[in-house]
């Protein structure tokens, strides 16, 4: 065995800055922080390739007395904790003393400062952990630090660095976090020569969001102000047509400090559950303020996750606060939909009511539509909009009459049918129905205020009445018949003396991915008529960016549109155009989490993401022609039992098992 020996000096500090500095975006988040601690209401953040060859940081606060400042570059030197006691309510950023010893240990530091109480201030010159230059210099209050050559003396770690682009996208993503948690704070962030970010400094986190995030995604949020058990939360939640296929975009920020907060976040989506669809992630930017006795920030070296005493009080805070904020503001736009409405219900002002789709059925290739209707309408027209198919729901949406002589004409038309507002839906959406028979009363009409309930039943025509009714032939060498689909989703098939349940969704899944796969790439592409502009976190921003090359072999074209966003002209032709924003974020997460595998990788998963987003859904119903489509293609295709996540696509259910049931075998 190896003898142990304390290491030298400087190896131990590059080690432990090693830590603390990954790059340079640790640098700037470090430095900003001790900015705030010191008070500053105006700082400056500017960088040069990414932050790799200059940071420089200045700020108005209460600077460094010239007997500290060498001690302020020893490892565990700090002003901001004295005693054990300290430990255990830590209302500052930082309080480790360790940020300056590991910066100071990787790259050339230039430090000039001035407290308010010293007529001139200093300048330090520090390389690689040794003392360069001690001497006096002009400056206002304040403090400047100047960081060059960031991992001169370790090459090594210089070799793990992104593309400039790539680090200043990270640089820029914390000035963005720490820019929102202390909006009191003006901070001007500068980025080779360009001023990218300027906050006003006015208390306001609206400001911030909307200079951060832009009036695209700022105008979808709602503010949030909640207390409870002493826990205060407040901020802002977007709304639920606002959610994203990621959280990069979801903010929590403890006592004012940023950090990963998962039961924050759980409490979050379940506060969205029922409101957004499955694997989107409802975007917010919310303050959590909590006695600092009762969270512990001591448990990461970049202090960027925390621990609780107890979890659930904050479950408890978070859900109830966004919950809270939904609701009224659901009820505030049902009030302003009130009051800015030009035309009113027809269910009020004609005494018509709404036709409830629960009451459309198909039953023996028929349609029986069931409404309830009031014999004496006030004269006014309606408008029937988006009536869907035979197949799918007959609904009645809003309603307005546009002229007087529209009135006047339904009033007449009306009168001389003697028979519900059906009839003209019948007219308009079912010129092809054959009226298989009306029961009215009309003595009934005739009674002012009266309802009655009118049964109208249609005839489908021939070719759309139900597979079983049209004599399918069997699809296989086996003798089937199709007997429909259940629920919207599961195709029931009679094989011999079973029965197989397919799932739609994960068997064209399956299809459309095999496709891919045996095709090797995806080269078709449909050009966009419309491009779609992309709003983007930083780190998804660069991720795009950098990888634009790979976005086009894999049939999208993607362009630059500025600063955290990206536009949208082509995709691939097997995804729909309202998943091609959800897709972006979903690759830009995607090669964010497997960098160090992306090139194996990416393919397959990109044909599972279009697979799975091109395939029927699941609760969509589904036309003869598509349900014959698919269970030919698994015909022809017997090899194919699991969906690309490993799904089942069928189940089997047989004559026997069937009579178990009923205790006949």
């Amino acid at each position: 065995m190896k003898r142990v020996r304390v290491l030298d000096k400087c190896v131990a500090e590059l080690i432990a800055a090693g830590e603390i500095v990954e790059r340079p975006a640790s640098v700037v988040k470090e430095l900003l922080e001790n900015s705030i601690d010191a008070g500053a209401d105006k700082i400056t953040i500017e960088i040069k390739h990414g932050g790799v060859c200059l940071i420089k940081i200045s700020d108005n606060g209460s600077g460094i007395y010239r007997e500290d400042i060498r001690n302020a570059f020893l490892r565990n030197a700090t002003s901001k904790i004295s005693s054990q006691e300290d430990l255990d309510s830590i209302k500052t950023l930082g309080f480790r003393g360790e940020a300056l010893a590991s910066i100071c240990a990787v790259s050339r530091v230039e430090l000039v400062t001035l407290c308010s109480d010293e007529k001139i201030g200093t300048r330090y010159v520090i390389e690689g952990g040794e003392e360069v230059l001690f001497e006096d210099a002009g400056r206002a209050q304040g403090t400047t630090f100047t960081v060059r050559d960031l991992f001169f003396n370790t090459p090594a770690r210089m070799k793990f660095l992104k593309k400039d682009v790539a680090e200043g996208n990270a640089v820029s993503a914390v000035v963005d976090k720490i820019a929102m948690s202390h909006p009191e704070v003006a901070i001007r962030f500068i980025r080779d020569g360009k001023v990218v970010v300027s906050t006003p400094g006015d208390r306001k986190l609206s400001s911030c969001i909307y200079l951060i995030y832009g009036k695209e995604i700022f105008d979808k949020m709602i503010p949030v102000d909640y207390s409870l058990e002493g826990i205060k939360v407040s901020g802002f939640v977007g709304r639920p047509e606002s959610a994203r296929a990621s959280r990069t975009l979801q903010n929590f920020f403890i006592n004012h400090r940023y950090a990963k907060i998962k039961i924050a976040s759980t409490a979050l989506e379940e506060a969205f559950k029922g409101s957004v669809m499955v694997g989107k992630h409802p975007v917010c930017v919310l303050y959590i303020d909590i006695s600092y006795a009762a969270v512990d920030v001591n448990v990461h070296p970049a202090k960027t996750e925390v621990r609780f005493i107890n979890e659930r009080p904050i479950f408890r805070a978070v859900y109830y606060a966004v919950k809270s904020a939904l609701l009224s503001d659901e009820t505030k736009k049902r009030m302003e939909f009130k009051e800015e409405s030009a035309s009113r219900d027809v269910a009020d002002e004609c005494n018509c009511s709404k036709i409830d789709p629960s009451k459309i059925k198909i039953e023996n290739s028929f349609i029986s539509l069931n409404c309830e209707v009031n014999k004496k309408p006030k004269t006014e027209n309606f408008q029937v909009d988006n009536c869907k198919s035979l197949s799918t729901d007959l609904r009645l949406s809003d309603y307005a009459y546009k002229s007087k002589e529209q009135e006047e004409k339904f009033t007449h038309e009306y009168k001389e049918s003697k028979v519900s507002g059906v009839d003209l839906i019948k007219e308009t959406f079912l010129p092809q129905s054959k009226n298989a028979g009306v029961q009215e009363n009309t003595e009934d009409l005739k009674k002012a205020g009266e309802k009655v309930v009118v049964n109208e039943i249609y005839e489908i025509p021939k070719d759309k009445q139900d597979l079983a009714k049209d004599n399918v032939k069997s699809i296989s060498s086996k003798e089937r018949v199709i007997l429909g689909e259940v629920f919207n989703c599961y195709i029931i098939v009679q094989e011999e003396d079973k029965l197989v349940f397919i799932d739609k969704h994960a068997a064209h899944e399956r299809i459309i991915y095999n496709k891919l796969k045996k095709d090797n790439k995806i080269t078709d592409s449909q050009l966009l008529l419309k491009p779609i502009v992309v709003y983007l976190d930083k780190s998804e921003y660069s991720a795009i960016i950098e990888n634009l090359d790979l976005l086009s072999d894999s049939g999208y074209g993607v362009e630059n549109f500025g600063e955290g966003s990206v536009i949208v002209r082509s995709i691939p032709s097997y995804l729909g155009i309202s998943d091609a924003e959800d897709s972006i974020v979903e690759i830009a997460g995607y090669i964010l989490d497997n960098r160090a595998s992306l090139d194996t990788k990416y393919m397959d998963w990109l044909y599972h993401n279009i697979a799975c987003r091109s395939a029927i859904k699941g609760g969509m119903v589904s036309s003869n022609e598509e349900i014959l489509s698919l269970t030919d293609s698994l015909d022809k295709n017997p090899d194919i039992m699991y969906c690309p996540h490993g799904r089942p696509i069928y189940i089997e259910l047989s004559k026997k098992d069937i009579e178990k049931q009923f205790g006949r075998a």
